[in-house]
């Protein structure tokens, strides 16, 4: 087992050890509320021997239903009934051997700070801010080093190295992101990631209930938490739960032979996404896919055990207690055992109805990623409570028709784009899909659109202004991208500039920037703000025509506002006849011009100059 000095223990947890050589390391979820909806509650408890002890409880509105053992004699799993008659307080736990208390532990359960239904997700009314924390900004330059971790030490200048970012840093620049227009901020994974080498980016987590203290504290995650509720936005909480890091603490024994799978031997993942699908998939294919490893570091953690499951859920759950997050975004959804995905969502929906989930499946195939999503009506009758996926196959769609990657697409430009959103029927509410310009994971939008100010400016406009919940991420705005590297992951999360006090450009103000970043920043704030304030992008009905002449044109609309949307790729200035339009425009002779706050008389024609996005808004 992993050795813990004696006397940090008894400085710390909060136990009184009845014999000198008793030690617990761990009782998780660490503290748990009165008046949830689920009154069942599951404690892992980690320490010395506690397989061979009877726990024992004696505390108003709270029984022990029952006890399991650990196939490890250090582990016990303790089911715990929570009455709507127990009170907030601190509950003792006996631990007997031969009826003789080896242990004692105070556990707290605490008041919810607000009822279930409080808790707001992220819906299409929110644009999201992507960013990756240790390259976002630095607050707090204490804890850019942090001895007693294995990589402990900080170079800038390594792509893969930490550089020092961290949630003060998001604290000092919250009002930089809600002028842009933005109303939710998605970090990258915060907890403890104690690995020997790139452990900047989040996804190898070493503990579910600590915070990377290269990040901050708990107490840190909390203020930003309540900055930014105080700022009318929310924080979405990015979560693992396929794998872990392979310098987990219970690496050292395991709680169960299952836990993991695979425990004894690294076998990588076919990432054959087809497969939950495929109605010819090979037995060998699916288990491969759904229990190979993510990475060699990465362990693949087994939802199949109840147990594990059980584990996963309450520390989802726990975390939207204690952050008070409005969503939470699930890191390699589709890698995960499918009945442990559907038991995980739909215990956090029924808990928080009014809650917001978005899974990652990676696939430009909406046949696939629509599979997730709740509501739909699959083939092998899966369910799930899933409500909310992320768009790659419109991403991709995007960049090819932007890029002229049309291939044999009948009556180019902008086909793949127009029959990608057709692509809607499969999904249950479209209007809840996740749109992406990028990510962390691929190269930035910038460099996919090579570097090609225009043509992001134009993606961005579709993006905030297509059905669903737009995500930008981080450096989009002032055309951060990777050149010259191909998918140089650590390039493609650079440090933000101005997030570190001897940056000789500072984005947070405009110092430094070029004309076209500063051009792009003031376009994104205009767009962002202006979608803020009109519903109809958010939860208006969509009308689109097929592309042509280089152009494609698309309505949002509702009973009170219909806005337009020109999208002119050619190389020259097109005039359109309003009369295209009729079945939508009718009578109408006048609009608002968003971009340039013009009106303009849409009966003489409609000009769109080259390369360019006219948005027009009449009542």
């Amino acid at each position: 087992m992993k050795i813990i000095n004696l006397f940090s223990i008894i400085l710390l947890a909060n136990f009184i050890c009845i014999n000198v050589f008793c030690q617990i390391y761990h009782v998780e979820p660490i503290n748990w509320w009165v008046g949830m909806k689920n009154p069942n509650l599951q404690l892992l408890v980690n320490g010395n021997n506690i397989g061979e002890t009877t726990p024992q409880i004696n505390y108003p509105g709270v029984t022990i239903k029952k006890v399991t053992k650990g196939d490890s004699k250090h582990y016990l799993f303790i089911d715990l009934l929570i009455t709507k008659a127990a009170k907030q307080g601190t509950l003792g736990i006996s631990f007997k051997k031969a009826g003789k208390e080896e242990y004692s532990y105070r556990y707290e359960l605490k008041k919810r700070e607000q009822d279930a239904s409080a808790f707001r997700g992220f819906n299409s009314a929110d644009a999201i801010y992507l960013l990756v924390p240790d390259r976002f900004a630095n607050g707090d330059y204490r804890n850019d080093v942090v001895e007693s971790m294995k990589e402990n030490k900080m170079d800038r200048t390594f792509p893969g190295g930490r550089h020092g970012g961290d949630i003060r840093g998001i604290i000092n620049h919250l009002d930089y992101i809600k002028d842009l227009g933005f109303t939710a901020i998605w970090p990258t994974p915060m907890l403890e990631n104690d690995m020997p080498a790139y452990s900047y980016h989040g996804y190898a987590i070493t503990n579910h209930y600590k915070v990377d203290p290269r990040y901050g504290t708990l107490d840190d995650y909390k203020e930003l938490s309540v900055k930014m509720r105080q700022r009318g936005m929310k924080l979405i909480f990015d979560e693992v739960l396929n794998h872990t890091g392979s310098n987990y603490w219970w690496m050292y024994d395991l709680p169960f032979k299952d836990w993991l799978n695979y425990p004894d031997k690294y076998m990588v993942t076919n990432h054959r996404r087809t497969v939950n699908q495929d109605i010819y998939a090979s037995d060998y294919d699916r288990n491969l896919w759904g229990k190979g490893w993510f990475d060699k570091t990465m362990p693949d953690m087994n939802g199949q055990n109840p147990f594990l499951a059980n584990y996963l859920i309450q520390n989802t759950i726990w975390w939207i207690e204690t952050l008070q997050l409005g969503g939470v975004r699930q890191d390699t959804y589709g890698y995960s055992d499918k009945t442990f995905l559907k038991n995980w969502s739909c215990s956090i929906m029924n808990e928080y109805p009014n809650f917001s989930i978005v899974g990652e499946e990676w696939s430009t195939n909406p046949l696939i990623t629509s599979y997730w999503q709740k509501g739909k009506k699959n083939h092998d009758a899966y369910t799930g409570c899933l409500n909310t996926v992320m768009d790659f196959p419109l991403q991709a769609a995007l960049v090819q028709s932007l890029n002229g990657e049309e291939g044999e697409s009948y009556n180019a430009p902008f086909t793949k784009l127009y029959e990608a959103l057709a692509n809607d029927f499969v999904y249950p509410d479209p209007n809840q899909i996740l749109l992406i310009g990028d990510n962390h994971d691929m190269n930035r939008l910038f460099m996919q659109l090579k570097q090609d100010v225009a043509l992001t400016k134009m993606a961005l406009t579709y993006l905030l202004t297509i059905r669903g919940i737009p995500q930008v991420y981080y450096g989009t705005e002032i055309l951060m991208d990777n050149a010259p590297h191909h998918k140089n992951d650590g390039l493609i999360r650079s440090d933000f500039p101005g997030g570190w006090k001897d940056d000789k450009t500072n984005a947070f103000t405009g110092e430094g920037l070029n004309a076209d970043q500063l051009s792009v920043q003031t376009y994104l704030k205009q767009l962002l703000n202006w979608r803020k304030k009109n519903s109809v992008i958010a939860n208006g009905q969509t009308l689109h025509f097929a592309p042509f002449d280089g152009l494609y044109v698309y309505f949002r609309y509702n009973k009170e506002k219909t806005v337009m949307v020109v999208m002119n790729k050619s190389d020259k200035k097109v005039t359109l006849d309003a009369r295209r339009f009729a079945e939508i425009l009718k009578d109408r002779t006048k609009a608002l011009n968003v971009l340039s706050n013009e009106q303009v008389d849409i009966k003489s024609g409609i000009s769109v100059n080259p390369k360019s996005t006219n948005i027009y808004e009449m009542n």
